[in-house]
């Protein structure tokens, strides 16, 4: 396994863009350090009557370009460093796709899987009360992640507005349609690691039709790629959750697999495809790889049995920085995750200014605001790949990103 932590890959990507975005280096230093951190502890009363004291995180990385954004994430593998680098990551995807946004994260160490809905509502309305005096619909605008979802982002809603008196429903994003969310969020993120995937093939002249794909990962995101790939006619051949992945060379029945899973919440014992582990997934003869799940996946240790033609990057930070040099070496094309995974903060954004308008859209123009933005900020990475002559894509991405944070932090100066 490589010896690097999220964080430390997250700083190598911007060393290797700086030599392309010859920022100045007074600049640069300031955008390798978030900009405040809070740790805050949750002591939350279990449905038994005992006590368990959790530890949360808020971290905000960058506000040049406007209002912290990022998600909350409830995981028992959350840590401090975690969230900082997941907030830079934020900083460099808002960026990117040009969004007024600045980078932010939070999350929560636990486990869901063995909490009940009243204990998480506790638990949250607990770390909302936390970290609120650091969010705001103007300051810092949350939005689910791992673990959370749209009953998450009502509570938070809703410890907020009741501290301040009325109902705020911009202060997060990712909300149920009936307190303001907007369609087309949920699914988001997963429709735009697909509308990427269908450029990437349209710029390397290749047909997406019957291509093959293989998704680590079968939640909110993976799942949505998933199906809507194979609406686009491509040829799913293998996803993957916690207890293992399932394989058929000649194509999933998406239909049926996501009935399965979804009564009972994973594909343990899905009988009609090969049962196959989640490392040899990665390691599959496909046409495009997704790493859809967590960090650091891809690694020296298994980099060179990964055969796929394509990885497009739906979780954050799933390539080391060693690998991508291993991926480079073989002219593996990789879409790096800020821009591949970017659909969830495009739509968060469409949701925002709809509540802070009082006016909502309607799906079809939010799907088609988000594709001209993702599809451009595609057009945009694959013209900086080629003026810069950069090794990869992910290189390209991060000097547009640098040059746009950098540019927002000398316009407005060093204060005081």
């Amino acid at each position: 396994m490589d010896e690097t932590t999220p964080l430390e890959n997250m700083l190598a990507q911007m060393e290797r863009a700086q030599e392309y975005a010859r920022v100045d280096p007074g600049i640069f230093e300031r955008l390798k350090y978030p900009e405040r951190t809070l740790k805050v502890t949750l002591p939350v009363r279990m449905d038994d009557g005992s006590v368990e004291v959790f530890t949360g995180y808020r971290c905000q990385f960058d506000s040049a370009r406007g209002p912290y954004k990022g998600g909350i994430r409830y995981h028992p593998s959350v840590t401090m460093e975690e969230v900082t680098a997941l907030a830079g990551w934020m900083t460099w995807k808002t960026a990117l796709v040009d969004l007024p946004y600045g980078g932010a994260k939070g999350g929560v160490i636990c486990e869901v899987k063995e909490m009940s809905t009243d204990e998480l509502r506790r638990m949250t309305r607990r770390y909302t009360e936390g970290i609120r005096r650091m969010i705001g619909p103007h300051v810092d605008v949350p939005a689910p992640d791992m673990n959370t979802n749209p009953q998450v982002m009502a509570w938070i809603m809703d410890t907020y507005s009741m501290y301040e008196g009325y109902s705020i429903p911009q202060v997060v994003t990712g909300k149920p349609l009936s307190l303001g969310g907007t369609p087309g969020r949920v699914e988001a993120t997963g429709r735009g690691v697909a509308m990427i995937t269908r450029k990437v093939f349209d710029y390397l002249d290749k047909d997406l039709h019957e291509a093959t794909i293989a998704i680590q990962g079968f939640g909110n995101v993976g799942s949505w790629a998933a199906r809507l790939l194979a609406e686009m006619g491509a040829n799913v051949v293998a996803v993957s959750d916690v207890t293992g992945a399932r394989y058929d060379p000649d194509g999933l029945d998406l239909r049926s697999l996501l009935a399965f899973s979804e009564g009972g919440g994973t594909m343990e014992g899905y009988p009609d495809a090969e049962f196959i582990s989640n490392e040899a997934l990665l390691e599959l003869d496909v046409d495009v790889l997704i790493p859809a799940a967590v960090a650091d996946v891809i690694t020296t240790d298994n980099v060179d049995d990964v055969r796929a033609s394509v990885i497009v990057e739906a979780a954050n930070g799933p390539t080391t920085t060693a690998a991508d040099d291993a991926l480079v070496e073989r002219d593996v094309p990789v879409v790096p995750d800020i821009l591949a995974n970017a659909g969830g903060v495009i739509v968060s954004y469409l949701e925002w200014v709809q509540n802070t308008q009082e006016y909502s859209w309607t799906l079809s123009q939010v799907n088609a605001d988000l594709e001209r933005r993702l599809t451009g900020s595609f057009d945009e990475v694959v013209d900086a790949y080629h003026r810069h002559e950069t090794p990869d894509l992910r290189t390209a991405a991060y000097t547009i990103a640098l040059r746009r944070v950098a540019t927002a932090h000398e316009l407005r100066g060093l204060f005081p």
